[in-house]
């Protein structure tokens, strides 16, 4: 329970930072986000409709989409997460901050990307541009950040020739600051951490990994090694992968059943089958019977 508060408390905030980039930054001064909140401000400019009410209604296909690529628990806080931005846009004022176009662009951007980087932190997404981009990704390949480019590029384009190319380019700025933003709250969101563990109480991390985190492991069997208390013979050492969002969890989990073991931590650049936890794709794994365990010998 607990953990449901803390994430959908986090995901408020979340509103509260995109929602603030929008109506005290970029509304007011005609630019455009990227994605599905470009369209919906694009088309509220140029027809006068509302544009929370617009949101909702470009998102619906979007988020239709993404019941095909994520897990259920996304989609739904997604829909959630989209109808509170919705009315937080409808429902907050805001006097004018500054008039400097680039200061705009910049700090508009920054709030949104806070919002839209905490939101996906935990779980759900404001903009369906993602949920498109993974549909994508996992039905032709085409990796998630050149479909979402290849959108917002026919959406500023767009732009231009409706509106000007001066808000375009404000507007590309504003999509690239948000990017960025986003980039540095979710760094590693579907990034995978190797970890070697070598312990004499093994068998208990290896319970407690599977048990808790429900990834894969390989055992190999040491013949002899050096450490803290000398020569040691005989020692199983665990070799794992886990998400980069989980590796303080799995960390403070060894420590507590071994603060002694000896852990080595590494990047892994890609990751292919096995059991792994996923946060952004459907086929997460939240528990592996220690049966399950995949085991390997080395001398």
């Amino acid at each position: 329970m607990r953990t449901y508060v803390k994430e959908y408390g986090q995901i408020a905030i979340g509103i509260l930072l995109a929602s603030v980039g929008l109506k005290a930054f970029l509304l007011p001064n005609n630019f455009l986000d990227g994605g599905v909140t470009g369209i919906a401000i694009l088309l509220s400019q140029q027809t006068g409709w509302n544009i929370s009410i617009l949101l909702i209604l470009i998102s619906i296909p979007f988020i239709l989409v993404g019941a095909f690529t994520v897990s259920k628990r996304i989609v739904i806080k997604s829909m959630i997460a989209i109808a509170l931005l919705a009315l937080s846009i409808n429902l907050e004022t805001f006097s004018t901050i500054t008039e400097d176009k680039l200061l705009i662009a910049i700090f508009g951007g920054v709030f949104l990307g806070a919002g839209i980087g905490i939101s996906i932190r935990n779980g759900a997404v404001l903009d369906g541009s993602e949920l498109l981009g993974l549909f994508i990704f996992n039905k032709y390949g085409i990796s998630i950040g050149k479909t979402i480019l290849i959108f917002n590029v026919v959406l500023f384009a767009i732009t231009a020739y409706v509106m000007s190319m001066e808000v375009a380019m404000y507007s590309i700025l504003a999509y690239i600051v948000t990017a960025k933003v986003i980039d540095l709250f979710i760094q590693g969101l579907e990034n995978f951490i190797g970890l070697t563990i070598v312990s004499h109480k093994s068998e208990v991390i290896e319970e407690g990994i599977a048990q808790q985190l429900g990834v894969g492991m390989t055992i190999y069997k040491g013949a002899s090694g050096y450490g803290s208390s000398g020569k040691s013979e005989k020692v199983r050492i665990i070799q794992t992968v886990v998400n980069r969002i989980d590796i303080n969890k799995t960390l403070k989990l060894v420590e507590e059943l071994d603060p002694k073991a000896f852990i080595i931590e590494f990047d892994v650049h890609k990751v292919r089958g096995g059991v792994l936890k996923r946060y952004l794709t459907k086929g997460s794994t939240a528990s592996l019977p220690k049966a399950n365990v995949a085991k390997a010998s080395s001398v």
